[in-house]
């Protein structure tokens, strides 16, 4: 299992475990994680599981596909780590991410 942490937009960290082959977005709604409403389920059709990655952690991620980014046109506060959740699978090197959420979705 892989920890991720994510840091809401009040500062508040909450440290979840997922298994290898999970997104993100599956770990965080399991978890209750606020800030990510993940409104299609993890279709990468809606970017309400918008997050802004760790920068030191954004070299270890897939590249971003032309779907996600054409998603990401619908966020808001988009920034150069922005990523949906959904699109990022767990992996062992991904152990110790950490995921920032934003306040709005």
């Amino acid at each position: 299992m892989a920890k991720i942490i994510f840091t809401d937009s009040a500062g508040t960290q909450r440290e979840v475990e997922a298994k290898a082959g999970t997104s993100i977005m599956e770990a965080a709604v399991q978890n209750m994680v606020p800030e990510i409403d993940a409104d299609c389920g993890g279709a990468c059709a809606c970017a309400t599981c918008h997050v802004y990655i760790g920068q030191e952690w954004l070299g270890k991620l897939k590249t971003m596909d032309d779907m996600e980014e054409s998603m990401l046109d619908f966020a808001e506060g988009v920034q150069d780590n922005s990523r949906l959740s959904c699109q990022i699978l767990m992996s062992d090197e991904l152990d110790g991410i950490t995921v920032k959420t934003p306040e709005s979705q």
